[in-house]
This record gives structure tokens, sequence and C-alpha cells, in this order.
């Protein structure tokens, strides 16, 4: 299998230069580039071709929710997939890039294992944390109503696959999917196939943002 090719997007030299050093030790992962601003990540990925980008939020000339939101939109980086820092567990911007394409986030001061962990997972179109967290970090953005329910897609869906996305924005994994409505773990991936499809996301993660903004899941108070 080839490398996983990462970008590192950050203002500071000094942490780029940490996370590269953490990345490139690690036999699967390579370091493909780095950008200090978020005009020249968007230029660096399009070099690159990096398959994760570890984006940083706020950074001079162009932020990292303006960069995110090109990088996702280009189709030529269709197979990218971004994964935000943040020093702030409730950040105000990370829903936002969630919503403009970014598949998850990582806390600045996560252990190296962590980060590795994932990227990994990131790669492979997992939330880079468990599903749990992923819920309550959305819950404390989303806390009322929205006035516009993607209904129009939700009736594209069979009652399974809204079960199914129910439970995703409920937090659960796979396997606790699976033993939820009794089917196998192969069913599971392949109603999230469907899902993703017909709901136009990228990864798990706007998954359960479209669990939340259709009204399936309610918010934690």
């Amino acid at each position: 299998m080839s490398d996983i090719r990462v970008l590192l997007v950050d203002d500071q030299a000094l942490l780029r230069h940490s996370l590269a050093m953490i990345i490139n030790n690690e036999p699967d992962l390579t370091v493909v580039g780095e950008a200090g601003d978020g005009a020249r990540a968007v230029a660096c990925a399009r070099a690159a071709r990096p398959d994760v980008v570890l984006m940083d939020v706020r950074m001079p000339h162009l932020d990292g929710l303006q960069a995110t939101r090109r990088i996702c939109a280009d189709p030529v980086l269709s197979t990218a997939r971004v994964l935000v820092l943040s020093m702030f567990e409730l950040d105000e911007y990370v829903y936002e890039a969630l919503q403009a394409g970014a598949s998850g986030f990582l806390l600045k001061d996560a252990r190296p294992e962590e980060l590795i962990e994932a990227i990994r997972r990131t790669h492979h179109g997992e939330s880079l944390f468990a599903p749990s967290i992923l819920t309550r970090l959305v819950a404390h953005y989303v806390t009322s109503p929205r006035p516009e329910r993607p209904t129009a897609a939700l009736r594209r869906l069979t009652s399974r696959e809204v079960e199914v996305l129910t439970l995703i924005g409920g937090g659960l994994s796979n396997d606790e999917i699976a033993t939820a409505l009794v089917i196998s773990v192969k069913t599971v991936k392949t109603h999230i196939t469907h899902l993703m499809a017909k709901l136009a996301v990228r990864d798990r993660a706007q998954l359960v943002i479209a669990a939340f903004d259709a009204g399936l899941v309610r918010p934690r108070r």
C-alpha cells in the first residue's frame, strides 16, 4: 500500500515542524507539503494532491474555513480529506468547517498517537474520534430547530436508511448499529454508502450533521 500523503497547514512554523517529525516517523505516513495560510494551503493541495490535510482555523490571508471550503469543492481534490486543527474543543468555527466539508477536528494538545490515529481514520473515511464526541460537538451548535429541513432528501431515503442515519447521528459505531438493527456490519456499511450518495455528503461526519439538520436527533442540553 502507498503512504498516506499529508499536507500540514498552520501559521506557526514550529508547530508544523513538530507535526512533520511525528508524522514522518510513521512508516505509512508522509508529509508532502506545508503551508502557513489558507491561500497557500489551497495552492499546495492542488500541487501535492494530499490524502489528508491538517488544517488550522485562524490564519492570515485566508482562514482555514474558507480554505477547507475551496479544497472540498475542488473536483481535482475529491479524494482529499480535511482534518481541522483547533485550540479549543468547542471552537466557534469547527461546526462551520464541518459544513464546509471537513471530515472532523483534532485538538492541538492531542497526544502523538491520537494524531496518527486521526490521520489514518480520516483517510479511511471514518470519524476521526469516537462518534459520541462528534455528536456532543455538533449538538453544541445545533441548539434549536432550523427553519429549512432537507425533507426532499429524506423522502428519497428508505425507512431503514432513516434508521441508520438516526443512529449515526446518535453517535453509534457500525458495530453498535448492526446490533441495534439486528443486521450485519457489512449491511450497515452498504446503507452508509447509499446515504452518502443520496445526501451528497463526503463522509460520516457530515452524515451526523445531516441527522441533526433533519431533526432526527435532538441536541443534548
